[in-house]
């Protein structure tokens, strides 16, 4: 099945930047929307951010203007550049996909194993 890889995420400081990246593997057939959400903790998972194949994006309230999602089909990968980052961006950060594994199979979703991101002073 899919396996989603995450970059590393990490401390940054208020205002500061992060660019994560997610990339795909064991695809049979293709990827369709790929994504990120996100949890803090003791709150539900949330979405951030959705690309789709064709380069619709879609963002949540929170993070537009400030993140940019972004992919590249050939290497099936997706990214998440996040600029003026505030203490209330601290979350585990999820990748997710959808994924065919043939022309007429249904879509299936894939999460990555999740990678903490911490902004503070």
């Amino acid at each position: 099945q899919v396996q989603l890889v995450e970059s590393r995420g990490g401390l940054v400081q208020p205002g500061g930047s992060l660019r994560l990246s997610c990339a795909a593997s064991r695809i049979l057939w293709r990827i369709n929307t790929m994504g990120w959400y996100r949890q803090a903790p003791g709150k539900q998972r949330e979405l951030v951010a959705t690309i789709t194949r064709g380069g619709t994006t879609d963002y949540a309230d929170s993070v537009k203007g400030r993140f940019t999602i972004s992919r590249d089909n050939a290497k099936n990968t997706v990214y998440v550049q996040m600029d003026s980052l505030k203490p209330e961006d601290t979350a585990v950060y999820y990748c997710n996909a959808k994924a065919q594994n043939s022309p007429t199979g249904s879509e299936r979703e894939y999460w990555g194993q999740g990678t903490q991101v911490t902004v503070s002073s």
